[in-house]
């Protein structure tokens, strides 16, 4: 399974105009785009960690969109409403950040073994 994890706070000034563009375009991408298995959006809470402290941006919301392989991915990336979801995110955004990972499921001894690094 491929992750595409999007990390995101948007730029203080958006007007609304702008902060509903973005909100349409982003459900129109999750709706129209088959390629996506499946997706979690959310904003980040506080709570006390001393991790949060350490941490040098602070990125208000978190997507994470799950497809089946890698073909998946690109095929949602070069989708026309990701196109126009893109082009809105980077001009919305104060800060970004935008990974893919191969995620391995299944036996815990594995998983381990790939996300220490010592599979390789």
């Amino acid at each position: 399974m491929i992750v595409h994890l999007v990390l995101f706070t948007p730029r203080p000034d958006l007007s609304p105009t702008e902060r509903d563009a973005f909100a349409r375009a982003l459900a129109t991408a999750l709706d129209t785009i088959p390629t996506i298995r499946r997706y979690q959006l959310g904003r980040r809470i506080r709570h006390g960690a001393a991790y949060e402290t350490l941490m040098p941006v602070n990125f208000e919301y978190a997507g994470i969109l799950e497809f089946d392989d890698e073909a998946g991915l690109q095929a949602y990336l070069a989708h026309p409403a990701h196109e126009e979801l893109g082009t809105l995110f980077y001009s919305c955004s104060e800060a970004a950040l935008a990974h893919d990972y191969e995620i391995a499921e299944g036996n815990p001894e594995i998983t381990v073994r790939r996300w220490s690094g010592f599979d390789r």
